[in-house]
């Protein structure tokens, strides 16, 4: 791809004006960057294996188990507009783990991907941990392309963030992450997609995305509430189907919602 050629040239031109440390933080987060847009995706719903098994066994009534989404979906028609508000959590390194293997997991709103696979008009923020360092990244995808990083708008645990996605048709839309604690606000616009929306799913999801074909280790992230979860302005959550992450035929996930405008996802692996 031209952009990570792009921004490494431009990297270049600066680091004889920025400080030894300035300069290997910004060539880190380039190649960060570029690896991200290569690699990083988010997936449409990916059943679990044996998740009958694990209905069973589990005490919370659950319509469905995954092994990427946890959350609520709602199916219907129409869905052209989906918000929702997190206050970002800060990664753990799941009990048992590695400190110097990195783990992610990812907040979302967005349009299609569960009965509709065609496409998903999506944004969110990503979290991550590698021993006690942690990082996010605010992104919008129209899947199957890959997600790519706004810029601009630096996020911190404890922030709170909007994000909200806009079909204006079926092959057009908006995303936008708004960080409520600080002000900043980006906008990305899509326009002649090939894959089309559906407009029969609405999402608010924490997903264990793909990187490189594979899923990437899941982070302990803790809870994640989406409040104010609204579909075309108005219609919220109520009779969402609740969904959780089974991976080796372990739950790492308890979701629930609380009226018709908060779903809440807890790491419970």
């Amino acid at each position: 791809m031209q952009i990570p050629t792009i921004a490494s040239i431009l990297l270049c031109a600066n680091l004889a004006l920025a400080a030894p440390g300035t300069a290997m933080r910004r060539q880190r987060a380039a190649d960060r960057i570029a690896e991200r847009r290569v690699s990083r995706a988010s997936n449409t719903l990916q059943p679990a294996e044996n998740d009958f098994g694990v209905a069973d066994k589990n005490d919370t009534a659950h319509v469905e188990y995954s092994s990427n989404w946890a959350g609520a979906v709602l199916i219907g028609s129409g869905y052209t507009s989906v918000t929702g508000t997190i206050v970002v959590p800060t990664p753990k390194v799941p009990s048992g783990g590695s400190s110097s293997t990195q783990y992610s997991a990812s907040a979302w709103v967005g349009i299609d991907g569960d009965t509709c696979e065609t496409a998903i008009l999506q944004t969110g923020v990503d979290f991550t941990v590698r021993g006690s360092s942690v990082s996010f990244d605010a992104w919008y995808e129209w899947y199957p392309d890959y997600a790519y990083d706004f810029s601009g708008i630096p996020i911190s645990a404890g922030d709170t963030i909007t994000m909200t996605v806009t079909a204006s048709s079926k092959s057009a839309g908006t995303a936008v992450i708004k960080n409520v604690s600080t002000g900043k606000s980006v906008t990305h616009s899509f326009s002649g997609e090939t894959d089309a929306l559906c407009e029969t799913n609405a999402e608010w999801i924490v997903e264990d995305y793909s990187s490189g074909g594979s899923l990437v280790a899941f982070a302990d992230f803790g809870t994640v509430t989406f409040t104010g979860a609204s579909v075309n302005g108005g219609t919220g959550v109520s009779g969402a189907t609740i969904i959780d992450i089974q991976q080796s035929s372990k739950v790492l996930t308890t979701c629930s919602t609380s009226g018709s405008s908060s779903v809440t996802c807890e790491y419970t692996g």
